[in-house]
């Protein structure tokens, strides 16, 4: 599903602890690290997605989490060509919704392997700015600017 400029939606999550630390995870069979993310589906609003996508990645449900913030709107980056799997597609990148959620269980309560084909193998807390400075060069933008708005609601 993409929109009329090429964008697939999309929800972001950070996740805090009570040290205002964030949850920092390595994708599986590969070296990079993100925060969970994942599409919306048609029939879905960007709150059901982010709590499906909350389940499947990290294996936590609502009860696990408060909500504390969102972005006020879409924001957006291109995924670079060498990235797309078909270059005569319309498809751009993602508009992404961020949400900022505290960790109300346990960090016993994340799990990684809620999928069938699970994202992450590895997930550690870090600074809440750590991400910023690893992340893959593409969402470094989107990542500061969704950052940047949801500290407030710290």
């Amino acid at each position: 599903m993409l929109d009329k400029e090429g964008y697939r939606p999309n929800v972001g999550i950070v996740l805090c602890n009570d040290n205002q630390q964030v949850l920092w995870a390595r994708r599986i069979k590969h070296d990079g690290w993100q925060f969970p993310q994942g599409g919306v589906k048609l029939d879905e609003s960007p709150d059901d997605a982010m709590f499906r996508e909350l389940r499947e990645e990290i294996g936590l449900k609502r009860h696990h989490v408060e909500v504390i913030g969102r972005t006020s709107d879409w924001l957006r980056y291109d995924l670079p060509q060498s990235c797309r799997r078909n270059s005569r597609s319309r498809f751009r990148g993602q508009k992404q919704m961020w949400f900022l959620l505290r960790l109300t269980g346990c960090d016993n309560d994340v799990c990684l392997d809620q999928s069938d084909c699970p994202e992450f193998d590895h997930w550690q807390w870090v600074t809440y700015w750590q991400p910023l400075k690893h992340v893959v060069h593409f969402k470094r933008d989107v990542y500061q600017a969704a950052l940047e708005e949801l500290e407030a609601f710290l």
